[in-house]
């Protein structure tokens, strides 16, 4: 087949990489003497390497991360107490392929948030399907969905993805019709995806979370911990560092 013929073919099969680059691949074949099979194995390793990028790369905007974060940015000598090695075995992902939960508990500014966000996009690079959201947000977002008669639909939002990061549990109040839609994420999930939950509060004061419901709290609780692993953080808050540590 003549190139001028190869190349829409090409783009009709949705083939970029193979064809922006297999005539270059052909010259570098002809003078390394690569076999037939091995030429054809550089064009279609490139093709797959592209697509597993661009994969990649959607799953991480469908994320909707505030800002990406990594293990590696991570400063260990913030916290006055931190179990280092748990975290670091978090990020073998064992618990994304048990549909298990990981909880960080810990004050203000201690980097939950930014270990809960790296363990989400370290499950982006593995390719799992991720959504990164706040408490409040995902209850204001479920409370109009379901004023509007779409409740149903929305909740799929949540618990489609492979792991839900829900953050900032506990900063806000929540109401009863917050806490009872906030359960049916946390019910939904139970057992078939994998939570990451950031809380300021200790599990002891979670009934004020929702509404001094002792009866949902509890109800939440035992499927948050069923399988779970807890991580506890504690320090005084990184952001106010200037404040408590003057230079």
């Amino acid at each position: 087949m003549e190139d001028n013929n190869l190349d829409p073919q090409l783009q009709y099969l949705k083939l970029p990489f193979i064809a922006e680059n297999y005539k270059d691949l052909a010259k570098q074949a002809a003078q390394k003497t690569w076999s037939h099979v091995h030429y054809l194995a550089q064009l279609i390793e490139g093709e797959a390497a592209l697509r597993n990028d661009r994969s990649t790369q959607r799953r991480i905007q469908l994320a909707r991360f505030p800002v990406i974060k990594t293990l590696e940015q991570f400063r260990w000598t913030w916290p006055k107490n931190i179990n280092r090695l748990q975290v670091q075995n978090l990020f073998h992902l064992e618990f994304v392929k048990k549909k298990s939960n990981v909880i960080f508990l810990g004050g203000v500014g201690l980097g939950k948030t930014h270990l809960a966000s790296a363990l989400g996009y370290a499950s982006c690079l593995k390719g799992h399907s991720v959504l990164f959201a706040t408490a409040i947000d995902v209850i204001n977002t479920l409370t109009a969905a379901q004023t509007a008669g779409r409740l149903k639909q929305e909740l799929k939002k949540y618990t489609n993805p492979a792991v839900l990061v829900l953050d900032e549990l506990g900063y806000l109040p929540i109401d009863k019709t917050g806490a009872d839609l906030l359960f049916q994420v946390i019910s939904l999930r139970y057992e078939q995806g994998a939570m990451i939950i950031t809380s300021n509060r200790a599990f002891k004061d979670w009934p004020e979370i929702f509404n001094n419901d002792s009866t949902l709290t509890s109800a939440i609780l035992d499927r948050l911990l069923h399988h779970a692993e807890t991580v506890l953080i504690e320090g005084k808050s990184y952001r106010m560092k200037d404040k408590i540590e003057p230079a």
